[in-house]
């Protein structure tokens, strides 16, 4: 028989921005271990709030079906000697299965006869295995460091207090992280007293939102959020700025939300709008309001936990937490504009970048060298970049950025612009950390993405150094972040330059020891084209492994060069002559392993003596003439173009032509001319990895 079944963790308060993860972790943990546990289900459903976790089960069997155990034991050639006895394997087999010989079975298979049984097992009851399921589930939640609570061996991420278990309407007898299940849930901590029975899962929901001044369903809250603090802007003429960054956190911070909207002294407009908002929604989760032209009005919207009787005075306490906020940004404002952030270079040598690798100012000389090497490299102005690149940590010094760790790099544009610095190294400042996140924009000026680009490398080069590359799941410097971000802005912003060059610049700037400065330059080219694969297959969905893996081989030295011969290929790939030609270069690659890759052979006219392998010659000449320019101006795809017409030569001359003959000359000069052949491939990319059709 099944039942809806639910399960409900209570905690103490939940961190706020891993609330829904951690829910969402939860339901999927639990449905994967309720399939693997072989019990019939139907919708599992994950509900949160800031003092509990909970899933709800649709139609969950009460037991696992019988099944059917098929054991295999010894041949039978070995479980019976010549006089039909049952040898030792025989008994110990039949032991182990707990029947006698005789009843043993025997199965004919394509290696002989074989002793077999097959049991019947009983099916364990949905008590009997969600226990553990649910312990199993807890423990595999993404929960970065757990803590122990009282006297108890058990550990989560916040003290557990009761833990509410129901298979229909009956309580499921059991015991969770150290505590006995029950039906008791608990409220709103001050809209609610004393425990709420749960009669049974489908009355869940409503009981704590009737009773108990709890919205349990997540994502209901959140809708009620957005829409509360939406209506609520508009009662000030406004809109909310940046919601969707703070939704989700705020509705993990509430249980019973109810929107308000605040003020505060239009004075404080006058500081950079970052400031503001940083200030409303990054230290009090408050929702800064805009006008239709998206300037900040002085009124911002926050969600209560609670329905006050007195709602002004929920007002009048919020808005007066946050005066002192504004007032101190203000001050850090005009404290950090008396001086120059060129002036605060000589403080970043007391900011440690990381032991082993300098300060900020050891960091940002390498960065400035770096930048500037590119720089001259892609014929752009090395001077702004240098000068950006020195000053891109600077405001990190600054009382601001002290205050608001977020607003680095927009601080620091705002202080070079003051300063009198160009508009482009100003912008470079604010712009290097980009892009912070998968998805996130770029830089948009050619300074700021050599900067980001050298930031980034030095992050690499200097992390890989002392030894604290990524390992598994763990990545506390982002460095996957840094090389993703590296691909995007040298891809999508054209920036042609040598990485592996790059490369090798940062390592040898960073201190410390150089002897394995070669193996780490090849572990980073490995780490940095392990996020390029990444990138091009989710760019393009289209994209075969195999077709990345062709140009890969042929490791380009810009990733510029790269996307343009992947973009060649994936056109390639689509001709008719494509399968055939790939399937040659396959059997070419073949052919000269086999002979062991000769080296230093050159095609001599007077030995080819078949009409197949002089026609296959003179295409190929023809070919070389036509696609050598076109190699000095990349245009891959016109040369594989052109190359797809080798195909009935090829063809012709594999159908007709015996490549290892028995005469030396007449072989290595075959060899030879299936070299030339293969080379002229490899000059775009490996066709052999293809496969087509």
């Amino acid at each position: 028989m099944s039942d809806d079944f639910l399960v409900e963790i209570g905690t103490e308060e939940l961190p706020p921005k891993a609330l829904r993860p951690l829910m969402e972790a939860f339901g999927e943990n639990l449905a994967a271990g309720i399939d693997a546990a072989r019990l019939s289900r139907g919708d599992v459903q994950a509900y949160a709030s800031p003092r509990r976790l909970a899933v709800l089960v649709r139609k969950l069997a009460g037991r696992q079906d019988d099944r059917e155990v098929k054991q295999k034991g010894p041949p039978v050639r070995i479980a019976f000697d010549d006089d039909g006895r049952p040898t030792p394997a025989a008994t110990a087999f039949a032991t182990r299965c707990g029947v006698a010989v005789e009843a043993l079975d025997r199965v004919e298979t394509e290696k002989g006869e074989w002793l077999t049984y097959t049991a019947l097992e009983e099916g364990l009851s949905a008590t009997e295995l969600l226990p553990d399921i649910i312990e199993r589930a807890l423990a595999a939640l993404p929960i970065p460091r757990r803590m122990r609570w009282g006297s108890g061996e058990a550990e989560f991420v916040r003290p557990v207090h009761w833990i509410l278990l129901l298979h229909g309407r009956d309580v499921m007898n059991a015991s969770i992280m150290g505590l006995e299940a029950g039906r008791e849930s608990r409220g709103h901590r001050f809209h609610s007293s004393g425990q709420l029975v749960i009669e049974s899962p489908a009355g869940y929901l409503d009981t704590l939102e009737s009773e108990g001044y709890v919205i349990a369903d997540f994502m209901r809250r959140r809708d009620m959020v957005k829409q509360g603090v939406e209506a609520a802007a508009e009662q000030v003429g406004g809109r909310i700025v940046d919601g969707e960054s703070l939704y989700d956190e705020v509705a993990a911070l509430v249980e019973w939300p109810v929107p308000i909207v605040g003020a505060f002294d239009e004075i404080y407009l006058e500081l950079p709008r970052e400031v503001v908002v940083s200030t409303l929604a990054g230290h009090q989760r408050y929702f800064p309001v805009a006008d239709d032209d998206d300037r900040l009005l002085p009124h911002f919207v926050t969600v209560a936990n609670l329905e006050s009787r007195d709602p002004e005075q929920v007002i009048e306490g919020n808005e007066r937490v946050i005066r002192p906020r504004l007032a101190d940004a203000a001050f850090f404002w005009d404290g950090d504009r008396k001086r120059s952030l060129a002036s605060r270079q000589e403080a970043l040598r007391e900011v440690v970048y990381q032991r082993g690798l300098g300060s900020e100012f050891d960091r940002s000389a390498r960065i400035a060298k770096l930048g500037k090497w590119a720089a001259k490299k892609l014929k752009l102005d090395a001077g702004d970049v240098e000068r950006a690149a020195l000053l891109a940590k600077c405001d990190l010094v600054t009382d601001m950025v002290g205050e608001f760790p977020d607003l680095q790099g927009t601080m620091g544009r705002y202080y070079a612009r003051a300063d009198g610095e160009s508009g482009n190294v100003a912008d470079a400042i604010a712009e290097h950390y980009l892009p912070r996140f998968a998805g996130d924009a770029l830089p948009a000026t050619k300074t700021g993405q050599i900067v980001a680009v050298a930031d980034k490398i030095d992050t690499l080069a200097g992390i890989f150094s002392i030894g604290k590359k990524p390992s598994g799941n763990r990545d506390p410097f982002k460095l996957r972040r840094a090389a993703l971000g590296i691909v995007r802005i040298l891809i999508e912003c054209g920036l042609d330059i040598d990485l592996g060059k790059l490369i090798e610049k940062a390592l040898k700037a960073q201190p410390g020891r150089k002897a394995d400065r070669d193996e780490l330059a090849d572990e980073l080219c490995t780490f940095i084209g392990e996020r390029l694969r990444t990138y091009c297959l989710d760019r393009d969905k289209g994209l075969k492994p195999e077709t990345f893996e062709a140009v890969m081989l042929r490791r380009p030295a810009s990733l510029v060069d790269f996307d343009r011969r992947l973009a060649a290929v994936q056109t390639f790939a689509r001709l008719e002559q494509a399968e055939s030609l790939a399937a040659a270069n396959k059997r070419i690659a073949n052919i000269l392993r086999k002979a062991g890759d000769p080296a230093g052979l050159s095609v001599r006219k007077k030995l080819l003596t078949l009409d197949a392998e002089r026609t296959l010659y003179n295409a190929l000449v023809n070919a070389r003439e036509k696609v050598s320019p076109m190699l000095e101006q990349r245009r891959y795809a016109e040369i594989l173009n052109e190359l797809a017409d080798l195909r009935e030569p090829v063809d012709r001359f594999f159908d007709d032509v015996m490549v290892m003959a028995d005469e030396d000359d007449v072989r290595d000069n075959r060899l030879a001319l299936l070299s030339e052949l293969r080379s002229l491939f490899l000059d775009v990319a490996d066709i052999s990895r293809l496969s087509i059709g």
